[in-house]
């Protein structure tokens, strides 16, 4: 079964994103846990958790139906020591937040070696910050997100998400999302269904589908490439619809959330309808 729906606001509350989700008749979505653009957040209250379970429960998701992203301020490669260890406190922190929440899943960006030490030893940094995050936290599992690769950020190499995965110590709480957009910036091909066969093999050669944990469905505004981060509306970009429609058809891609991040809201609704579509034609 596809699990698909968008990354909707929290404002309000985290149980209101829940309702969101569930009036553009989604059957996954994602959310920040905390305003993404602050280190520091309340803690979740007794009463938050109580009620973003409820409607949970109430609207029929389950923890493998959402896919919660951590901070944008978190680099857990960072290069200078007194900036990574915020990184990594904030880090543990998403991860406990997700854990209070009843939730399975963390999506991260991997991290930006700010042009400061080599891509090697910020990879093994990222990854050694995941184990320190695994340590203090029991079910959450860390989903690194591919990255487009703009500037000095790591993870828009296949191999770049493979070098973590092997340092990170407990396998069975390390996993991937692929980004559509990310994935097409950063030079895998995804207009024409062999392209698509092609860069998932390379996937799975590289990482391992075993890995694949979740997916941002994004059209790219940027070109193929580039490594500039520039989503778009599903068929309005340059990769087109044909990946979309390839995946709504692929049983290697059920059971995981599959989260649009296009740029208009407005036509969130359409575009899962669409999707779902695409599975029965």
């Amino acid at each position: 079964m596809k699990y698909i729906g968008a990354h909707v606001s929290a404002a309000g509350g985290v149980d209101q994103a829940v309702i969101r989700a569930h009036e553009l008749e989604a059957t996954a979505f994602a959310l920040f846990t905390k305003n993404q653009r602050q280190w520091k957040a309340a803690p979740l209250s007794a009463a938050t958790i109580d009620a973003f379970k409820a409607a949970c429960e109430k609207y029929n998701f389950g923890p493998q139906q959402i896919l919660p992203h951590d901070s944008f301020l978190i680099n857990l490669g960072h290069p200078v020591m007194d900036a990574l260890e915020k990184s990594r406190a904030a880090f543990i922190d998403e991860m406990q937040r997700a854990e209070q929440l009843g939730l399975t899943l963390l999506n991260f960006h991997p991290g930006s070696h700010l042009n400061q030490i080599e891509e090697e030893a910020c990879l093994k940094r990222i990854a050694e910050s995941v184990n320190i995050a695994l340590d203090k936290t029991s079910q959450v599992v860390a989903v690194i997100e591919n990255t487009a690769g703009q500037g000095s950020n790591l993870g828009f190499r296949f191999e770049h998400l493979a070098t973590i995965i092997e340092h990170v110590e407990d396998k069975s709480r390390v996993g991937v999302c692929i980004d559509t957009c990310h994935a097409f910036a950063g030079g895998y091909d995804l207009r024409t269904e062999a392209a698509c066969e092609e860069t998932f093999a390379a996937f799975e050669r590289i990482v391992g589908l075993q890995y694949l944990r979740g997916m941002h469905l994004n059209d790219a505004k940027s070109a193929f490439g580039s490594r500039v981060d520039r989503h778009h509306s599903l068929g309005e970009g340059n990769i087109g619809k044909t990946v979309f429609s390839w995946l709504m058809k692929d049983a290697r891609f059920d059971g995981i959330p599959l989260i649009l991040e296009t740029i208009n809201p407005d036509i969130w609704k359409d575009e899962i309808a669409w999707l779902k579509s695409e599975q029965k034609s």
